[in-house]
């Protein structure tokens, strides 16, 4: 008998002691406890209190081998106390013979369709033992084959009383043990179905629970019935706190959009395959939505809910506006070439020939006012010309091996002499490594940093600030991350968004080109840069270079440029 037999059938305690019940009744009322069947039912009822208690115990240790021995003694000790009862009631007249039937059906309970029918033989043998005690007994050998050839003669209703009762034995050991079996079987059956569909459950919430995009399903009723973590993620709730509200309840205050999407399909029916929706974070950030609906349908086709899938579009509406500025770079990049081209050389002359005019022709006053404003205003257009052709013919740099350390060096000394500069502005330099290699064109990163460092010597207020070069190696992802800080005035969530167009600047001599040549550079070079700044706080641009931590000295720029496009 295993555990699994005892725990499976729910009422097979109940039986057992109900069974035990009886045979006190009838030992100690109906038979008024004799001392012949004291020790005996002592004895049973010791197995059955160890029994109970083993069972109750068993469900928390294994302790399965000890109870089917109880279970085993047990059973024994009631044939032994039934077949007493039944002698000492009128042996083949006694009125308790089916408590024999109560045993065997208890063994089918427990023990398969064999073990029943062995215990029907146990039963059976026993009974016919009884009849042959209670008609002749055992004092007189004679009177015992006179007993034996009394029950098998054809005119005594001895052998078809017990031909009878055993018949009846096995026909029912027979079938409660086949039902038993089946009931076994079925049981089995069962459990496997239920634990499959419990695993395809299982898998199948756990792939929805694991859905990078979000998803929810409400019913017919517009109350939420499914919320993945995804949902949780993007949308700011927890599932245990939503499951059961209306989505409108849930949705009004902070995406009312989301809301009227779901309401449309359980009102009208409508789906919404593929629409963009806003909706606002817990931090108060408006956040896009990529949106579908679809309406959930039962066999009958009607409508059992709705289903929503979601994710953020924050990421990807960042990437849409990178590569169009990166177009709209290019655009005014090939059109600063033609004019840059056009200009230069006839401004070149006009400014040549008011400086002629200048030392030839004696002005004064307001003539000499408006001779200085040309040749001031002839070096801006040179500047601006300038920086255009700059602008225009970053294409693609020429990767080599760069000592970013000794470039930051080079460019802070250019810049203690730039007209941008002033003695109140504090320079640092900050390294993990005295020597850092990374893949690049020295020239245009050199570029790259001038033209940051300016940019923030100019956007000190009163020319005092300080600013920070600190170089960061990464040698986990062979990166270099190179961060330019300053702690000036910062710059607002929407003037962040547009300075690296072209033309933008907020500054009263700035043309507009400085930081969109950053972007070019880095664009050409394949450097990702970020800027993260907060007003009041200062801004810090953040740059990252492929290192070149085994590039020797000799080697090909091809080796390089393949570090550079990792």
């Amino acid at each position: 008998m295993s555990k699994e037999s005892l725990y499976r059938i729910g009422w097979f305690l109940p039986l057992r002691l109900a069974q035990y019940v009886v045979l006190f009744a009838v030992v100690v009322f109906w038979m008024n406890y004799p001392s012949y069947v004291q020790l005996q039912f002592i004895l049973y009822s010791i197995c059955t209190l160890v029994f109970t208690l083993l069972l109750a115990v068993g469900r928390r240790h294994e302790l399965g081998a000890a109870t089917a021995a109880v279970v085993g003694l047990q059973f024994l000790f009631e044939v032994v106390i039934e077949s007493t009862i039944i002698f000492s009631t009128g042996s083949i007249n006694s009125p308790f013979s089916a408590l024999f039937v109560l045993t065997i059906v208890s063994a089918a309970l427990v023990y398969r369709l064999l073990g029943t029918l062995i215990v029907a033989s146990l039963v059976s043998t026993a009974y016919a033992f009884i009849i042959w005690m209670g008609l002749y007994g055992t004092d007189n050998p004679n009177l015992s084959v006179q007993a034996l050839k009394t029950i098998f003669s054809n005119d005594d209703r001895a052998f078809y009383s017990i031909l009878l009762h055993i018949l009846i034995f096995y026909l029912v050991a027979f079938i409660s043990g086949y039902l038993a079996e089946r009931l076994k079987q079925r049981d089995r059956q069962l459990a496997d179905t239920s634990l499959a569909l419990k695993q395809a459950r299982l898998e199948t919430d756990d792939i929805l629970r694991h859905l990078n995009s979000g998803l929810l399903t409400v019913d017919a009723a517009g109350s939420i019935i499914y919320f993945n973590r995804a949902a949780e993620r993007i949308l700011g709730y927890r599932e245990e706190d939503v499951k059961g509200m209306h989505c409108e309840e849930v949705f009004a205050e902070r995406m009312p959009r989301l809301a009227e999407c779901l309401m449309d399909g359980i009102r009208d029916r409508l789906e919404h395959p593929r629409t963009e929706v806003e909706i606002t974070s817990v931090a108060a950030e408006r956040l896009p939505l990529g949106l579908s609906t679809s309406i959930l349908t039962g066999p009958d086709h009607r409508m059992r809910g709705i289903i929503a899938i979601f994710s953020d579009l924050t990421d990807a509406k960042r990437l849409e506006a990178k590569v169009r500025t990166a177009d709209r770079l290019a655009a005014v990049g090939e059109l600063s070439a033609s004019i840059a081209h056009e200009i230069r050389n006839p401004l070149a002359a006009i400014s040549g020939s008011v400086e002629v005019l200048k030392q030839e022709i004696q002005v004064d006053g307001e003539n000499e006012q408006l001779m200085d404003l040309i040749v001031k205003e002839s070096d801006r257009l040179t500047k601006i010309l300038t920086e255009f052709l700059t602008y225009a013919r970053i294409d693609r740099g020429a990767y080599n091996k760069v000592e970013l350390c000794h470039l930051v060096g080079d460019v802070v000394e250019i810049l203690y002499h730039h007209p941008s500069f002033s003695e109140r502005i504090s320079v640092n330099i900050r390294s993990d490594d005295s020597v850092t290699y990374v893949v690049g064109d020295e020239n245009l990163i050199k570029q790259l940093l001038l033209n940051l460092a300016v940019n923030t010597c100019e956007s000190f207020d009163e020319n005092k600030g300080n600013l920070t070069f600190r170089i960061v190696s990464q040698t986990e992802n062979n990166r270099v991350v190179l961060y330019v800080s300053d702690d000036g005035p910062g710059i607002s969530p929407e003037l962040l968004k547009r300075i690296y167009e072209p033309f933008f600047s907020t500054k009263r001599e700035g043309t507009g080109l400085g930081l969109s040549i950053v972007h070019r550079i880095c664009t050409a070079l394949k450097l990702k840069i970020d800027v993260l700044s907060r007003v009041g706080e200062g801004t810090t641009f953040v740059i990252e270079f492929a290192a070149c931590l085994h590039h020797q000295p000799g080697e090909d720029t091809k080796s390089a440029a393949s570090a550079a496009s990792v």
